[in-house]
């Protein structure tokens, strides 16, 4: 029974000890996140190779997803409805799955397989390789000079590309919809758009920038935890994988209550 006792003390101890350095991260990130602008011409290369690889390297993909959710969804929708006469739910239905739910969601999950993995591995192997202690032995800030343009650069990556998928989706959406029913562009946007509200489109939004900060700490805390063997890389980059689809689910979940509550 001692031992049961000691073993969840020992484990509450280490997480509660992991969450304030954690906190602690965060909130040294959010500093120098305004301090960015004073260091914009040191970091701002590296901002930009963030948002070239996270964002518009992943355009593809997120167009290509994009047209196929929609399209699954709009050949499902119109053969249940049409059974009911609720052929125009079709357009509620498009609303909620992608612009409300799964294009934000989608879009971080692409994001975490792409760019949270490579950002813990690229900063684990910094670690190992000594390069963020010798960043620190000549007065460099390594969190004003790796994450922040990190941080930065997946937040408007993903902002980005959450409303290149919503557009995506709404486009394939008119394709597929047009082969049932013989509808101009115009038209179906005009439906559309009686449908779907500002509060839709911010909520849409703010579930983006947020998935977009949190995979962004995540995987540069867990990179930068890596002491100094390179076999604690492949380890790090799977629990910065892990927490970070736990995170973004949990506050997907409160980003709904709240928005469902007002």
């Amino acid at each position: 029974m001692f031992d049961i006792f000691s073993y969840y003390g020992k484990a509450i101890r280490t997480a509660f000890t992991e969450f304030v350095y954690f906190a602690a991260f965060i909130k040294v990130t959010i500093v120098e996140i305004f301090l960015f602008s004073t260091r914009k011409q040191v970091t701002s290369t590296v901002l930009y190779r963030q948002i070239l690889f996270t964002g518009y390297e992943a355009l593809k993909l997120i167009s290509l997803i994009g047209l196929a959710l929609s399209g699954i969804i709009i050949i499902q929708g119109m053969q249940l409805l049409e059974n009911f006469g609720q052929s125009d739910l079709v357009y509620d239905i498009l609303i909620i799955t992608i612009t409300k739910e799964l294009g934000p969601l989608l879009t971080a999950v692409i994001i975490i397989a792409r760019s949270g993995t490579a950002i813990s591995t690229e900063l684990g192997n910094m670690v190992v390789n000594h390069e963020v202690e010798a960043l620190t032995s000549i007065g460099i800030n390594p969190i004003a000079y790796l994450v922040v343009p990190r941080v930065l650069g997946v937040v408007v990556s993903l902002f980005c590309l959450s409303i290149y998928l919503n557009a995506s989706g709404i486009f394939g959406g008119y394709i597929i919809s047009t082969i049932n029913q013989p509808l101009s562009l115009w038209e179906f946007l005009k439906n559309l758009s009686v449908k779907l509200t500002i509060k839709d489109l911010i909520m849409s939004q703010t579930k983006s920038f947020v998935f977009g900060f949190i995979i962004a700490l995540i995987s540069c805390y867990q990179g930068l935890k890596v002491n100094f063997a390179s076999t604690e890389v492949p380890q790090y980059t799977i629990k910065a994988v892990v927490s970070s689809l736990t995170w973004i689910i949990v506050f997907d979940i409160i980003i709904d209550i709240f928005y469902y509550s007002f």
